[in-house]
């Protein structure tokens, strides 16, 4: 699999999306940290960040006997150099305002 690949396959999941928020709003959490407020088993927490990691999104520093996890964003940026910068931040920027006033939502 090639590593854009591991990247979509990795984001396309609602929980490793979950852990990457957690991971930027909060560098260098154990596994103990993330597991705190999720309903899921440290197990399938474990199994997603093994994910996250083979597609180069979380990067690990062993500090003793605990393993810290970083959200590495470089593999992002390269989706969105490739697939996204192209179709130019104004458009996209319109076309996400339109679509979030006609749902009624908002931003996060």
């Amino acid at each position: 699999m090639r590593d854009e690949d591991k990247v979509f396959k990795a984001l396309a999941d609602a929980s490793r999306r979950n852990l990457l928020d957690r991971l930027y709003r909060k560098n260098g959490q154990t596994l103990g940290e993330l597991c705190q407020g999720l309903n899921m088993a440290r197990q399938s927490v474990t199994q997603h960040l093994e994910l996250l990691e083979a597609a180069n999104l979380v990067t690990v520093e062993w500090q003793g006997r605990e393993k810290h996890h970083y959200f590495n964003p470089v593999p992002v940026h390269e989706i969105y150099e490739r697939w996204i910068r192209k179709f130019g931040r104004q458009r996209l920027r319109a076309l996400h305002n339109f679509k979030t006033k006609l749902e009624g939502t908002q931003n996060e």
